[in-house]
């Protein structure tokens, strides 16, 4: 029942290699978003633009609050701002 089995699956095996293959880049994307060290990067990355004076203490605060969401996983859904 094996070899049967293994001829009549063999035109699936890309699609399971495709499959584990998102899956494994979805490992690695969860992996660094909750990752402490990068977040750290980008929390002192944002630093320094703010030090440059690239932008504001407002967006500073606004993009920190973002980081941190994303690192705990409790990022909230974006919603388009009124005029």
């Amino acid at each position: 029942m094996g070899l049967l089995s293994f001829i009549v699956t063999l035109p699936l095996a890309p699609v399971r290699g495709v499959i584990s293959l998102a899956e494994l880049i979805q490992r690695q994307v969860e992996e660094e978003l909750h990752n402490p060290a990068s977040a750290r990067r980008a929390l002192e990355e944002l630093e320094e633009v703010r030090e440059r004076g690239e932008i504001s203490a407002e967006e500073e605060e606004q993009a920190q609050q973002a980081i941190l969401d994303r690192m705990t996983g409790t990022a909230q859904p974006t919603t388009p701002e009124r005029e």
